[in-house]
């Protein structure tokens, strides 16, 4: 949340709408903003523009990410109405949505698979910065890291986003908090460090040379064991539609569900269902 002198700094801005951006659009997710400081509602701004800000490359989308506390959540949803904004719940594990025209933000307290939520670590270490001429806060590049890295899916994959975001700011990165923020989930960062290494060559020594040997050293302890008697897909923790036959017909108990996951049977349907429309 901005202090009260910055909002009247803000407030005095007046810049032209970014090339991609009508002035309609730009004034809708600045409004977005200025509402949810005035209710004092913390946010962080992640997508297109975080993304920018981390690697210095621009994307022209028509949508405007906002992360919040999932203890936020219904009170962003109702500022926004209250801002005169139609909202939906879309989906209620993880992301909700205000909409003014074709235009839209994104209201995400955690990710798709249940693991990326956010909590208060997200705004401990988020980097302060302008959006349309607004000062803001951004999603950690860890946090975007850790979020982006599951993203797997036939018609989506973020593994690209994670190279660029480690090309952009690998040399200084909390290591030990990502590394800690993939917890269990440790081989899914090796793998992205290992396909940037192949990416980009020249880049590889700036990943801190004690976080690969770290993560070598567990692949090899653990190439001969496997826990005994648990047949756990997590691929469904990497796409909500690829892994389905493993579990319906194979098996495999989903890693979403509980104890290993966070989703509710409802949730998963609910997300399952939507990837067909």
């Amino acid at each position: 949340m901005l202090d009260q002198a910055r909002r009247q700094q803000a407030s005095k801005v007046v810049d032209p709408a970014p090339g991609h951006l009508d002035p309609v659009t730009a004034g809708f997710y600045r409004h977005a903003m200025s509402s949810l400081d005035d209710a004092a509602l913390p946010f962080l701004v992640g997508g297109a523009y975080a993304f920018e800000r981390y690697t210095g490359i621009a994307r022209h989308t028509k949508d405007f990410d906002i992360f919040v506390r999932p203890s936020d959540r219904d009170r962003v949803l109702n500022a926004l109405a209250a801002a005169g904004y139609h909202t939906e719940l879309a989906f209620p594990h993880w992301l909700g949505k205000a909409f003014h025209r074709d235009a839209f933000v994104d209201v995400i307290w955690s990710s798709g698979n249940g693991i990326a939520q956010v909590d208060d670590e997200w705004f401990t270490h988020a980097v302060t910065s302008r959006v349309l001429a607004v000062p803001a806060w951004l999603c950690p590049p860890e946090e975007m890291i850790w979020s982006k890295a599951f993203v797997m899916e036939r018609e989506r994959y973020d593994g690209n986003d994670v190279a660029h975001l480690l090309r952009g700011c690998a040399d200084r990165l909390a290591w030990r908090r990502l590394l800690r923020r993939f917890g269990p989930d440790w081989r899914i960062l090796l793998g992205h460090l290992v396909l940037f290494g192949f990416i980009y060559p020249s880049e590889r020594s700036r990943v801190p040379a004690w976080v690969t040997a770290l993560l070598s050293r567990r692949l090899a302890d653990e190439t001969d064991t496997a826990p005994p008697g648990d047949r756990l897909c997590r691929g469904t923790l990497l796409s909500r539609v690829q892994y389905l036959v493993d579990v319906s017909d194979w098996g495999y108990r989903d890693a979403r569900c509980s104890p290993t996951g966070s989703l509710s049977d409802e949730d998963i349907a609910r997300w399952t269902a939507a990837a067909a429309e």
